[in-house]
């Protein structure tokens, strides 16, 4: 909640909610090992708008992880209930696309594993339940997710473990997961706004993330010492990472509110609803822009965005760049930047890269 409040210095807070919902669908999907740069993913979607074929696998799959975000905390109204349907449809627009399609939204009909061999699961990690158990697991934790009992953090700590312990799916799980996350968060009205990149330091505290998760699965007595205690740590850790999320995340929402002002002081005085100002307002959530998707994303005409998008490239505010085959796009590079300095500080343990370098790939520093 109080990133939501203290996100109010932008013009326009759904920008900053767009870049940081971009944001937390890339991070869940490098923890997976899909590895993008922002830059890179976003001159896939430009080229996505233009109609032109996915040519970067890895793009597209991300993509698809963006697309299951954005219906995830879409369908998650306050106090609605959380559906299996809900799920299964978030699992389908990951996949959509992606050589696995065929089997999004489908819950498993196999016995699956985590580790060891891929022929086996005798030297696994860990072993979900059976398939045929899946279906009643999943509609009870969507119970235990429509139910407003526990603090809302608490909440969405034991669902993700959860879910997780479940494997109801045979690829996407964790992404997914994830994204329940966000349902909770904007089902309780945590989030009603902005979502708070968790992800991103997920990804940097993998090793305690996965560690923390195999900790909720105790053999033996539920009310047991050892029980509590693997509960306990993975709340522990769950909350801590939230809290760090919401602070980088202001902070960057603080740099974007610099950067929109620098950008109009060099364009000087720009009249209030022009579109000039309505693409300033609206560059935060779409950084890299063709003339199509600016002209459906500020609702004015082709040749008003043609004429502002010109002013903006004039001022150095936009660089016009290459996407797809031969399409034109126009980038916010002084804001990609920032956003790359925004993962390059949540990538480092102690969140400045100064003290302690990245521990997992993010772009370089510019």
């Amino acid at each position: 909640m109080r990133l939501n409040e203290r996100a109010t210095a932008l013009v326009d807070t759904e920008a900053l909610a767009r870049l940081l919902l971009r944001a937390e669908s890339v991070a869940s999907s490098k923890i997976e090992g899909l590895e993008v740069g922002p830059r890179r993913l976003l001159e896939a979607e430009a080229a996505r708008q233009l109609g032109e074929p996915a040519s970067d696998v890895t793009a597209a799959e991300v993509l698809g992880n963006i697309e299951a975000m954005v219906y995830a905390v879409n369908s998650a109204a306050d106090g609605d209930e959380i559906t299996v349907a809900q799920l299964l449809e978030v699992h389908r627009r990951l996949l959509d696309g992606s050589r696995l399609a065929a089997s999004g939204g489908q819950i498993r009909t196999v016995q699956n594993w985590i580790g060891g061999s891929s022929y086996n699961p005798c030297s696994a990690a860990y072993v979900p339940p059976p398939p045929e158990y899946v279906g009643d697991l999943l509609t009870d934790l969507c119970r235990f997710c429509s139910d407003d009992s526990l603090p809302v953090l608490v909440q969405a700590a034991l669902a993700h473990a959860q879910f997780e312990t479940i494997h109801p799916f045979i690829d996407g799980n964790g992404r997914t997961g994830r994204a329940l996350v966000h349902l909770i968060l904007r089902r309780r009205g945590l989030a009603p706004r902005v979502l708070p990149p968790v992800s991103l330091v997920l990804a940097t505290w993998a090793t305690d993330y996965i560690s923390a998760l195999d900790g909720t699965r105790s053999v033996g007595p539920s009310e047991s010492e050892r029980a509590y205690k693997g509960l306990n740590r993975w709340v522990g850790l769950f909350a801590t990472v939230c809290r760090r999320a919401v602070d980088d995340a202001a902070e960057f929402d603080e740099r974007t509110r610099e950067l929109e002002m620098a950008w109009r002081e060099r364009l000087g005085p720009v009249r209030a609803d022009s579109t000039a100002d309505a693409l300033l307002r609206a560059l935060p959530g779409a950084p890299v822009l063709t003339v199509k998707s600016a002209t459906a994303l500020v609702g004015r005409s082709r040749v008003a965005v043609n004429q502002a998008i010109g002013r903006l490239t004039d001022a150095g505010v936009l660089t016009q760049v290459t996407v797809g085959r031969r399409n034109r796009a126009f980038e916010a590079r002084e804001l990609i930047d920032a956003f790359v300095d925004l993962e390059r500080r949540l990538a480092s343990p102690r969140g400045d890269t100064r003290v302690a370098p990245p521990v997992r790939r993010v772009s370089r520093r510019r």
